[in-house]
């Protein structure tokens, strides 16, 4: 291998850190920050209760989610729709999405995303994900687009519904409509 590609390389690399040392744009470092604000919520919802071992039964899991789930919604009592998805956020996510699905793989991405996607259920913040829907696939082009989320936080569509869920407590955190468009 040659020294400019070698250099090349290391350019590129450095020039890669720094991006990823870059602050984030304004919706996403405020949408950043009430995630680890949920998340310590969560730990301390979830701090005196019974921990799940690898053999715990699925009505083990459920129970335990379900006592999380109580939890965490006595503690965001007041949640509604916009907490973490707030205007400047829905427009980022909205627009960033629309031109995934403008793309080359518009067909097969929307296909992917609609293909185990049952419409629009009834959905709130604070409560359960709907049992009898199934959860849809994420397509990676649509997650690059998005803020990345800690462990036990996925998106999830549901309808043209993007949702911000809880999968340890089973919860819609918080959601916004209209992302995929008709």
């Amino acid at each position: 291998m040659g020294a400019g590609f070698l250099l090349g390389l290391a350019a590129l690399a450095a020039s890669s850190a720094a991006a990823s040392d870059a602050p984030a744009p304004p919706p996403i470092a405020a949408f950043d920050a009430r995630v680890k604000e949920y998340l310590a919520l969560r730990d301390k919802a979830a701090a005196d209760l019974p921990k799940l071992s690898k053999e715990s039964t699925p009505e083990e899991v459920v129970r335990h989610q379900q006592a999380l789930a109580a939890r965490i919604k006595t503690a965001r009592k007041g949640a509604r729709p916009g907490d973490f998805f707030n205007p400047d956020l829905q427009a980022l996510v909205k627009r960033t999405v629309a031109e995934v699905l403008s793309g080359p793989d518009a067909k097969s991405v929307k296909a992917s995303i609609m293909d185990e996607n049952p419409g629009s259920p009834r959905l709130a913040v604070n409560e359960r994900y709907p049992t009898s829907v199934p959860l849809t696939t994420m397509p990676p082009q649509i997650l690059g687009t998005l803020p990345r989320l800690p462990k036990g936080l996925e998106y999830r569509f549901l309808g043209p519904h993007l949702i911000l869920l809880d999968i340890d407590a089973d919860l819609v955190v918080d959601f916004t409509a209209g992302v995929i468009p008709p």
